[in-house]
C-alpha cells in the first residue's frame, strides 16, 4: 500500500490504480493498493520512478506549478532487463539492474546502457539535480554530470562530465551508502566515516563553514557517531547514527532542520526532537524531511509545507518534528517499510502487518567472508576454478573490499576508528590467510593478483583513515606469500607515496598493534633489505639499480622503529639489526687491502670506483643506525671519511698547555682528520704516541688537583662541578679531546655516568640516571615518590637542596614551598632536572659545543647512550683467558713453546692491576674494548737478537709484543714487571 502527500498530483493514483481508487483524507494524504508489487521508488524534483512486478520501470513527469502540466506514467522499453533500484534527478534518473549494469534515462524517456561502467557490477546508484553516482561491488565511486560546485568530487576547476570518472580520493575506502543532494554529494563508510563535497553555500557539507568543496572531505563532528544513512536535500543534509539519533545541517530558511528555527546549521546538530524516538528511517525532500520511527509505526515530517509535503494540511512550514497523521489503516493493518521524499513530494511505503519484512535495498561492497573463504579453499581445486579466479580477483584487487572484509564487529568497535585506532580485527587476518595459504593454487592466484592488481592500485591520495587499512592487512598476506622481494618494493613505494599526514597515521596504527603483527611487518622489510644489502655487497653491478629499493625499504623500516619505541610490546633494538651490513665491512676492507696494493691487484680506477659506491652505501645505511649491530657502528667510525692528518707537536713535560694551543689554532675540518702526534723530543711518527697522547692527557684532567670535576660518594664517577673555578674554554678543550678520541678510536678514562652521553645525543637524564651518580640521595628521592600520599603532608620536607655544598632553592619564586603530595613529582623532577641540567648547563654546553666541533651529530647518533660511552671509555669486562686464548704467535714461538709456557704462567700469577697494566702496555689502553676481550688480537713474537737482560716491547698500534726468549721464570716475571711498570717516556721533573 502507498501512501503520498505533497505538490499537487493528478488524483489518478500515479496510473498504478484506476483513479476512482484512490482516497483522500482530509489532509490531503491519498492512500492506493498498486496491483502489482513496488520494489522502488523515487522522487525527484520533476521526475517520479517507480520499480513494479519482477523489475519493470516506469516513470512519470511530477507537475511543476510554472508549467501547470503532469505527465502520465510511462513504462520504460527495457527489453529484457530487469531494474532492481531507481533513482531521479530533476529530469533524469539512473538505472540498476539486478546483473548491476546502469542505464540512463533521458528526456525522451530512452535508456541507454552506461558503456563506461559495462565492465563493473554496481550495487548503488544516486541522482542529485544534474550529477550521478554509482558505487561497484569491489568498492569503487563513480561520479558523473555537471561540477557547477564541485560536486563530483574531482577537484577545482575540473569540467563537468558526460562520462563516469573514478573517484580516486574514496579509493581503499569501503563505502556503505552514497547520496546525493541538489549540488552536493556524500558518502557513507562502513564505519560510519562521512565524507561530503560540492555545494555548501548554506553549511550543507557540515563543515563549519560555507565554502564549496571540490573533493570528498572527512565530516569530523559526526566521527564516531556511529552514522548508517544519509539522505540529501536541496541546501540541507539529514543523518541517522545507530541507535536512532538524528543530525541534520545545511540550510534551515523553511524549518527542514527541525531545530524550531529557521537558521542555518553548519555543523551536525541533533533533532531534539527526535531524540529518544529510536528513528530507522530518514529521507530528505527539497526543503522538508521525513523521519520514521518504526517500533510506533509513525512517521515524523518538518519543514517546507507550502505544497503540503508536510501531510498535515496546512500549507505553512513547521520547524519541529510533529507526526503524520497517516490514514487509520496504515496503522491497523499495514506496517510501514520505506519513506521516500524528493521535490516537494512524500511518499510511504506500507506491507500488511504479517507479511515479511522488504529486503534492504542496499547492497554492499564484496568482502572476504568465512562463507567466500570456504568457497575458496574448497572449491579451487573443483571445475569451478575459474569462477573461483574470478572472486579472487573481485577482492585482492579492490583496497576497499579487503579493508571492509576485517574490521572489528564486536560491540560496535570499528565505529570508533580514528587516527590512531584502525578498526581492523587483526587476528581475523591472520585466520583467513592461514585458511588460504592451505591450498597452493589459491596462493599462486593471489600472488598474482596481488602483484599485478592489487599494488599497483595503492598510489592514491586517500580521503579518510580507513584506506590505510590496507597497508595492516598486506604483511601478513606478503608472509603467507613467502617474503617475495618484487611484492615488498611495491608494497615500500605505495607506503611512501602517502602524504605526510596519512604516513604519520599509518605510524599511529602500527605503534598500536598487537606485538605479533608489528614483528611481522619489521620481518618483511628487514628481511628485504637484508637481501638487498647483500645483493649490493657481492654483486657490484647491481648497486644503481638497487640503491633506490633499498632507501625505500630502509625509509619504512625507519617509520617502523620509530612506532616500535612507541609500541608496549616486546620487540627489542635486536629485532632490527640487519646482520649482512658487516659482509659490506668486510668486503670493503678486503678492497681496501687491494687498492693499498693494487700493483698488485688490478686496475686501481675501477677499485676504487667500487670503493665510492661502497661507501655511499654505508652512508644509506647509517641513517638508519638501529639496523646495526655494534659491532658495525664501530667498525663504521674506521671507514668515516678522513679529512687528512690532523698533527699535534707537543712537549711531554707541557702536554696540556701544548695540546690546547694545538687546538685553538685548528679549523674545524683539520680537527675531523686523523690524529697525529709527535712528540718535541724523538719526532718519531708512531701510533703509540697517540695512544700514549690519550692516556696521559685524560690522566691529568682527571688528577683532582685540577678542579675540574666533583666526584662522588664512592670516588668512581665524576660530574662537572655547579661552581666554576676554571675558565669554561677548559671545558670546551675536554670535548674537543673526547671528539678525538672517539673519532680515532681510542679508549679513554673519563668515569662520567650515563647521563652524559644521553645529554650528548639529546636524551633527558632520569632519576635512574642520578642514582648512577648518587645513589643515596636518588634512594630518597625514591622514597619520596613511594611515600603514602595520606602521610605525604607530614615528610617535613621543602623545595631546598644542597647540591655541591650550595644551598639551593628549586623554586626561587616561592622560598620555602613545602613538598606535599600534590607537588612531590615536580619536587624529585625538578632536583634531577638541576643536578643534571641546569647546574651544570653553561659547563656541559662548553664540552657539548667542542664534542661537537670534531664529531658529526649523524655519526655520533648511530649510538645507543651505553653504546656510546663503552665506544668512548671501553669497559672493565677483562676476560683475560679470551687474551690467552686469541693470541697468536710467530716465527719460532708457539703456545708450546717453553717460553710461551712459562709466559703465561707468570701473566695468570699477576695482580688484577698488573694485568691491566699489561694490556695498557700492549694496546694503549688499559680498559677493554667495548666489543669485549676478542677483539684484542695479541700477537707475540721473539725478540730476535737480544739477551736475558732486554725487556719486553710492543708495539701498541698492532697489539705486538716482541719478547726476548728468556728461559727462566724469574726472569719472566721479572723483567714483564719492570716493562709494565716503565714510564713510556713521560718524566717527572
Amino acid at each position: 500500500m502507498l501512501f503520498y502527500w505533497g505538490e499537487t498530483v493528478k488524483p489518478d493514483g500515479f496510473g498504478l490504480v484506476n483513479a476512482d481508487s484512490v482516497k483522500f483524507t482530509d489532509t490531503g494524504i491519498g492512500s492506493l493498493s498498486p496491483r502489482s508489487r513496488i520494489g522502488d521508488v523515487s522522487l525527484g524534483k520533476s521526475l517520479l520512478g517507480f520499480i513494479r512486478g519482477e523489475g519493470n520501470a516506469s516513470v512519470m513527469r511530477l507537475s511543476i506549478r510554472e508549467h501547470g502540466t503532469t505527465g502520465k506514467l510511462k513504462a520504460l522499453d527495457l527489453k529484457k532487463e530487469k531494474i532492481r533500484l531507481i533513482s531521479c534527478g530533476e529530469t533524469d534518473a539512473v538505472l540498476l539492474t539486478y546483473g548491476g549494469k546502469v542505464l540512463s534515462l533521458g528526456k525522451p524517456y530512452v535508456c541507454r546502457p552506461i558503456k563506461e561502467l559495462c565492465n563493473k557490477t554496481v550495487i548503488q546508484v544516486a541522482c542529485g539535480d544534474h550529477h550521478f553516482m554509482a558505487l561497484s561491488n569491489d568498492g569503487q565511486l563513480f561520479t558523473w554530470g555537471q561540477n557547477s560546485s564541485g560536486q563530483l568530487g574531482l577537484g577545482k576547476d575540473k569540467p563537468s562530465s558526460t562520462s563516469p570518472q573514478l573517484l580516486k580520493s574514496l579509493s581503499g575506502i569501503p563505502m556503505a551508502q552514497i547520496s546525493a543532494g541538489g549540488d552536493h554529494s556524500f558518502a557513507l563508510s562502513l564505519s560510519g566515516a562521512v565524507f561530503g563535497w560540492g555545494r555548501n553555500s548554506a553549511g550543507q557539507l557540515g563543515l563549519g563553514n560555507t565554502e564549496d568543496m571540490y573533493i570528498p572531505t572527512c565530516v569530523n563532528n559526526l566521527s564516531q557517531k556511529k552514522t548508517i544513512s544519509i539522505s540529501c536535500g536541496e541546501e540541507h543534509t539529514t543523518t541517522l547514527s545507530k541507535g536512532g539519533t538524528v543530525f541534520t545541517f545545511g540550510s534551515g530558511r523553511y524549518g527542514q532542520l527541525g531545530h524550531d528555527s529557521l537558521q542555518d546549521e553548519l555543523q551536525p546538530r541533533v533533532v531534539c526532537g527526535l531524540w529518544g524516538l529510536n528513528v530507522s528511517q530518514i529521507a530528505c525532500g527539497r526543503h522538508h524531511t521525513l523521519a520514521l520511527v518504526k517500533s510506533s509505526n509513525t512517521v515524523y515530517s518538518f519543514g517546507c509545507g507550502e505544497q503540503d509535503q508536510l501531510g498535515n494540511g496546512q500549507r505553512t512550514n513547521q520547524s519541529v518534528p510533529l507526526p503524520v497523521q497517516l490514514p487509520p489503516e496504515a496503522n491497523k493493518n499495514h506496517k510501514v517499510e520505506r519513506i521516500v521524499a524528493g521535490g516537494n513530494h512524500s511518499l510511504v511505503m506500507c506491507s500488511p502487518q504479517n507479511s515479511e519484512p522488504e529486503p534492504n535495498q542496499r547492497r554492499e561492497i564484496v568482502t572476504l567472508g568465512d562463507r567466500v573463504i570456504h568457497r575458496l579453499v574448497t572449491e579451487c581445486e573443483s571445475n569451478q576454478w575459474r569462477t573461483i579466479k574470478k572472486e579472487i580477483k573481485r577482492v585482492f584487487s579492490s583496497p576497499a573490499c579487503l579493508n571492509g572484509s576485517f574490521i572489528i564487529r564486536g560491540c560496535d568497535r570499528h565505529y570508533q576508528t580514528s587516527t590512531h585506532f584502525s578498526g581492523l580485527d587483526m587476528e581475523s587476518v591472520k585466520t583467513a590467510f592461514d585458511r588460504l595459504a592451505e591450498k597452493e593454487r589459491v596462493l599462486w592466484e593471489l600472488e598474482k593478483v596481488v602483484e599485478k592488481d592489487l599494488l599497483p592500485s595503492l598510489s592514491f591520495t586517500a580521503a579518510g583513515v580507513e584506506a590505510l587499512r590496507v597497508f595492516l592487512i598486506l604483511p601478513e598476506l606478503l608472509n603467507k606469500l613467502g617474503h617475495k622481494t618484487k611484492l615488498t618494493e611495491s608494497y615500500a613505494s605505495a607506503i611512501l607515496n602517502l602524504d605526510p599526514c596519512m604516513l604519520t597515521t599509518l605510524e599511529n596504527f602500527w605503534s598500536e598493534l598487537p606485538e605479533t603483527f608489528l614483528r611481522t611487518i619489521v620481518k618483511l622489510f628487514q628481511t628485504s633489505s637484508a637481501k638487498l644489502i647483500s645483493e649490493m655487497t657481492y654483486d657490484y653491478s647491481q648497486q644503481t639499480n638497487m640503491y633506490p629499493l633499498l632507501r625505500e625499504s630502509l625509509q619504512v623500516l625507519q617509520m617502523l622503529h620509530k612506532a616500535s619505541c612507541r609500541n608496549q610490546g616486546t620487540l627489542t633494538p635486536g629485532d632490527f639489526i640487519i646482520i649482512e651490513v658487516n659482509e659490506l665491512f668486510d668486503m670493503l676492507h678486503v678492497l681496501q687491502t687491494d687498492i693499498n696494493n693494487y700493483f698488485w691487484n688490478g686496475n686501481l680506477n675501477a677499485m676504487m670506483e667500487q670503493k665510492q659506491h661502497y661507501m655511499q652505501t654505508l652512508t644509506l645505511l647509517s641513517s638508519s643506525p638501529f639496523i646495526f649491530n655494534l659491532e658495525a657502528k664501530y667498525r663504521l667510525l674506521k671507514f668515516r671519511e678522513s679529512m687528512g692528518p690532523f698533527t699535534m707537536t707537543l712537549r711531554r713535560t707541557a702536554l696540556l698547555e701544548d695540546c690546547f694551543q694545538s687546538l685553538r689554532d685548528a679549523s674545524e675540518q683539520a680537527l675531523k682528520g686523523w690524529l697525529q702526534v709527535l712528540y718535541c723530543e724523538d719526532f718519531k711518527q708512531s701510533d703509540v704516541n697517540k695512544r700514549d697522547f690519550f692516556h696521559n692527557a685524560f690522566k691529568m684532567l682527571l688528577d683532582p688537583e685540577s678542579k675540574m670535576f666533583m666526584y662522588n660518594d664512592t670516588k668512581t664517577l665524576i660530574w662537572f662541578p655547579a661552581e666554576l673555578s676554571l675558565p669554561e674554554e677548559r671545558y670546551f678543550f675536554l670535548g674537543l679531546l673526547c671528539g678525538l678520541a672517539f673519532y680515532n678510536n681510542s679508549v679513554v678514562h673519563i668515569p662520567f655516568p650515563l647521563a652524559l652521553f644521553k645529554k650528548l645525543l639529546d636524551i633527558r637524564p632520569t632519576l635512574e640516571d642520578f642514582a648512577e651518580l648518587s645513589h643515596v640521595q636518588a634512594q630518597s628521592l625514591q622514597y619520596i615518590l613511594d611515600y603514602s600520599d595520606d602521610d605525604a603532608e607530614n615528610m617535613d620536607m621543602i623545595y631546598t637542596i644542597i647540591w655541591d655544598d650550595k644551598q639551593v632553592e628549586l623554586d626561587p619564586e616561592e622560598p620555602g614551598k613545602a613538598v606535599t603530595s600534590l607537588n612531590k613529582n615536580v619536587f624529585v623532577d625538578t632536583y634531577v632536572d638541576y643536578v643534571l641540567n641546569k647546574s651544570v648547563e653553561r659547563v656541559f654546553n662548553e664540552f657539548k659545543r667542542g664534542f661537537y666541533k670534531v664529531c658529526e651529530r649523524s655519526m655520533v647518533n648511530l649510538f645507543q647512550p651505553e653504546e656510546l660511552r663503552g665506544v668512548m671509555l671501553g669497559s672493565e669486562d677483562y676476560d683475560w683467558d679470551v687474551l690467552k686464548k686469541n693470541a697468536t704467535y710467530e716465527y719460532v714461538f708457539d703456545k708450546e713453546h717453553p717460553t710461551i709456557v712459562l709466559f703465561w704462567e707468570v701473566f695468570e700469577e699477576l695482580s688484577n692491576q698488573d694485568k691491566k697494566a699489561f694490556l695498557l702496555f700492549v694496546t694503549g689502553f688499559d680498559r677493554v674494548p667495548i666489543l669485549g676481550m676478542g677483539q684484542v688480537k695479541l700477537i707475540v713474537r721473539p725478540l730476535f737478537n737480544s739477551t736475558q737482560d732486554h725487556l719486553p716491547q710492543a708495539l701498541t698500534c698492532h697489539t705486538i709484543l716482541d719478547l726476548p726468549i728468556y728461559q727462566r721464570k724469574e726472569i719472566i716475571q721479572m723483567k714483564l714487571t719492570e716493562a709494565i711498570h716503565h714510564r713510556r717516556g713521560f718524566w717527572e721533573e
